[in-house]
C-alpha cells in the first residue's frame, strides 16, 4: 500500500499544498535539500522513494546510517560528480536516519550539498536541533512531518481493505473495529497497516470476513507507545509532565506518567523529576510535598516496577493538586547571583568562629548573642556581610502554608532588623 502518486500520500497537506517546497521536490522542480523530520510512520521513507522517479534528469541513491561510512559517503559523491559530468544527471540522495551518522559523517556531506552536487533528502525521528550538525543543518530545508489524524487512518484503512493491492474487498471493517484500529495506530501510517493484516489474517484463517473488535483484539494486544529513552519524545514528555504538574491538572499530569512507564521509561528518572519539582514549584506552599516525593523515590528504589507505579502516582498527584509556589527557587538563584557578581562581604566578627586560642585578640565571636536566651527565641542581630544588610531574598507566596509564613517572615524581619 506504499503510495505511488503524491495524491496517495495520506496526511502532511500542509507540506503538499501547490507551490510548496516538498511537493515541487516531488515534481522534479525544487531544487533544495531537505530534511524530512518526523515520527515513524508519517510517510518519510514513502516521500523519498517518490523523489527516485521524480524528474527526468535525476538519478536516486539510497544511503542507510545504519550500514554506511564515511567511504560509502565519500564513493557516492565520486559517483555523483562523474554522472553530473558525464550524464548532466543530478544525484538525490537519500539517507535515512540521518541522526546515527556520526559528526565526522554528516561533515562529509557538507561539499556536495553547498555546491549542489547532491540534492540531499534525510530522514530523522529525532530532532534535528540535537542529532545534525549545526553546518549541515543550515544547508537543509527542514520539513516536519505530524502524526496522521484520526480521518487520515481511517482513510488509509478503508483504501487498504478495498483496493487490490491490499486486502482487495476480502474482509470488511465494522465500524468499531475500524475505530479501535484508529486509536491503536496513534497516528502511525505503519501500524495501522500491520494492525488490519493482523486481525485479517486471523478472520480468515476462520472463515470470516468481517473485521469486528475481538478480532483486532485477538490481533493486537495493545498499542505500541511513541517513545524513545534517548531522543526528544524522552525530553517532551516529561516536559509536558512537569508543566501537567505545576499547572495543577493531575488528569494530564498521569497521561503522561503512564506514557513514560508503559515506554519503559526509568521509574528511578522519574522519581528524580519529582523530588526536584517538590521543591522547585511546591516548597514551603506545602512542606509534605517533598517528603512524599522522597519517599516516592526510596520505594522505587526498594521494590521496584511494577509495584513503584503507585507510589510514583500517589507523589504525582499529590504535588499535582499541592498548592503552588516557586519561592524555594527564586530565592537560592538570587542569593547566587549575588554571590557570582561578588557580593560576598566578610563575615561579621561576632558570628565567626571562637573557639580558639587568639581568636578574641580577632574580635571573633565578641558580641554574639544566643537567640534561646530571649523570651520569644529572635532577637535583634546583624547577620549578612555589612552590604547586604537589609536585602531580602525569599518571598513567600499567599498560597498554602506559605500565606502564614509570610507573616511570620516580615515578624521575623522586624524584630532582627530592630525595625
Amino acid at each position: 500500500m506504499r503510495p505511488r502518486t503524491i495524491d496517495e500520500i495520506a496526511g502532511q497537506a500542509h507540506l503538499l499544498r501547490p507551490g510548496a517546497p516538498l511537493r515541487r521536490l516531488l515534481e522534479g522542480a525544487g531544487a533544495a535539500s531537505v530534511l524530512l523530520y518526523g515520527p515513524p510512520g508519517t510517510g518519510k521513507t514513502t516521500i523519498a522513494r517518490l523523489l527516485a522517479t521524480a524528474g527526468s534528469t535525476r538519478q536516486f541513491v539510497a544511503l542507510s546510517a545504519l550500514s554506511s561510512g564515511v567511504k560509502e559517503v565519500r564513493d557516492v559523491m565520486v559517483e555523483a560528480r562523474r554522472r553530473l559530468d558525464r550524464q548532466h544527471r543530478q544525484t538525490v540522495l537519500f539517507i535515512d536516519e540521518v541522526h546515527r551518522f556520526s559528526k565526522t559523517q554528516q561533515d562529509a556531506l557538507l561539499g556536495a550539498v553547498e555546491d549542489r552536487l547532491v540534492l540531499l533528502v534525510a530522514a530523522t525521528t529525532e530532532n534535528p536541533s540535537f542529532s545534525v550538525v549545526t553546518p549541515l543543518l543550515s544547508r537543509l530545508l527542514v520539513l516536519q512531518l505530524r502524526s496522521l489524524d484520526d480521518t487520515d487512518v481511517r482513510d488509509l484503512l478503508r483504501r487498504a481493505a478495498a483496493d487490490p493491492r491490499g486486502l482487495g474487498g476480502a474482509v470488511t471493517l465494522s465500524a468499531e473495529a475500524e475505530a479501535a484500529l484508529v486509536r491503536l495506530a496513534a497516528g502511525d501510517a505503519r501500524n495501522a497497516l500491520t494492525a488490519l493484516e493482523a486481525a485479517a489474517d486471523g478472520v480468515l484463517a476462520t472463515g470470516g470476513t468481517e473485521i469486528d473488535v475481538p478480532a483486532v483484539e485477538r490481533a493486537v494486544a495493545e498499542t505500541t507507545v511513541r517513545y524513545d529513552r534517548q531522543g526528544d519524545q524522552h525530553y517532551d514528555v516529561i516536559s509536558a509532565f512537569i508543566k501537567s504538574i505545576r499547572g495543577s491538572d493531575p488528569d494530564a499530569a498521569l497521561h503522561y506518567l503512564a506514557r513514560m512507564l508503559v515506554a519503559g521509561e526509568d521509574p528511578r528518572f522519574v522519581a528524580r523529576r519529582l523530588v526536584v519539582h517538590a521543591s522547585e514549584d511546591v516548597g514551603l506552599a506545602d512542606p509534605t510535598a517533598l517528603h512524599t516525593a522522597v519517599a516516592a523515590a526510596q520505594a522505587v528504589q526498594l521494590i521496584g516496577m511494577p509495584e513503584a507505579r503507585l507510589a510514583l502516582t500517589q507523589a504525582t498527584l499529590h504535588l499535582a493538586m499541592a498548592p503552588k509556589s516557586n519561592a524555594v527557587i527564586e530565592s537560592i538563584d538570587a542569593a547566587m547571583s549575588d554571590v557570582r557578581r561578588g557580593a560576598v562581604g566578610d563575615v561579621p566578627a561576632h558570628l565567626r568562629y571562637g573557639r580558639y586560642k587568639g581568636a578574641a585578640e580577632l574580635g571573633n565571636a565578641i558580641g554574639y548573642r544566643y537567640p534561646h536566651k530571649a523570651p520569644d527565641g529572635v532577637l535583634e542581630q546583624q547577620y549578612p556581610p555589612d552590604g547586604l544588610v537589609g536585602k531580602n531574598y525569599y518571598h513567600p507566596s499567599r498560597h498554602g502554608g506559605e500565606r502564614t509564613l509570610r507573616d511570620r517572615l516580615a515578624d521575623l524581619r522586624r524584630v532582627i532588623r530592630g525595625g
